[in-house]
């Protein structure tokens, strides 16, 4: 936290990169974060023009670009980020092709988590009135998902949400409020459709069956 002042009103004045991780309205092109998004992209570019069999060259080079990495993370390129350093994912963390992370806030990414293609994590955004937002200013919240959470193809999580634990968000979703634990949700905007119980256990998909039982394990 900055330890200047602001003596007329008597608060800590932030420069604009810790307003961002506050939380607060602030200037992406203020104090060096311009810099840290092009390094960034420096890294991304490595990454996403790795060739594919080079396995451990590219387990390292997104363990550099992520803040936190559990163990048996993949990720497909191309990805996409604005910094990077601030996000965080578990163990066995699954990214198809084409993931987006706007993470000029915290992105936290529990257990077992998979993402299908196209899935956009937005912690960004801007304000709704036009005056301020063509000052400039914009805004981070973070967005938080628990374990064992399946996101489908094209899902767009917006600022602010809450995902929890043994949830599935399908195709397609505009996910604009938090979802809570065990639950199937759907939709544009994304809404709760039922909970996942013991009996969804023994489908694959559907009314379709599991013909083995290593599942079990």
């Amino acid at each position: 936290m900055c330890d200047k002042r602001d003596i007329s009103k008597g608060r800590l004045v932030m420069n604009h990169k810790e307003r961002m991780l506050a939380g607060l309205p602030y200037k992406a092109w203020m104090d060096g974060l311009p810099k840290e998004r092009m390094k960034n992209q420096k890294k991304l570019y490595k990454f996403n023009h790795n060739r594919p069999n080079k396995r451990r060259k590219m387990d390292k080079l997104i363990r550099d670009i992520l803040g936190k990495a559990g163990v048996g993370v993949q990720i497909m390129s191309p990805f996409y980020c604005d910094y990077g350093k601030n996000i965080e994912v578990g163990d066995y963390f699954f990214a198809n092709y084409n993931c987006i992370i706007l993470d000029v806030a915290k992105v936290i990414i529990g257990n077992h988590v998979l993402f299908g293609p196209n899935v956009s994590l937005y912690t960004a955004g801007h304000p709704l009135h036009p005056d301020p937002r063509n000052a400039g200013y914009e805004y981070g919240i973070g967005i938080t998902i628990g374990e064992n959470v399946w996101i489908g193809g094209n899902v767009v999580i917006n600022p602010g949400v809450h995902i929890g634990n043994n949830v599935v968000i399908g195709s397609g979703s505009v996910v604009t409020k938090d979802i809570p634990d065990n639950v199937i949700a759907v939709g544009n905007p994304c809404k709760v459709v039922r909970e996942i119980t013991q009996e969804d256990r023994k489908y694959y998909y559907k009314d379709l069956e599991f013909d083995v039982e290593d599942y079990e394990d």
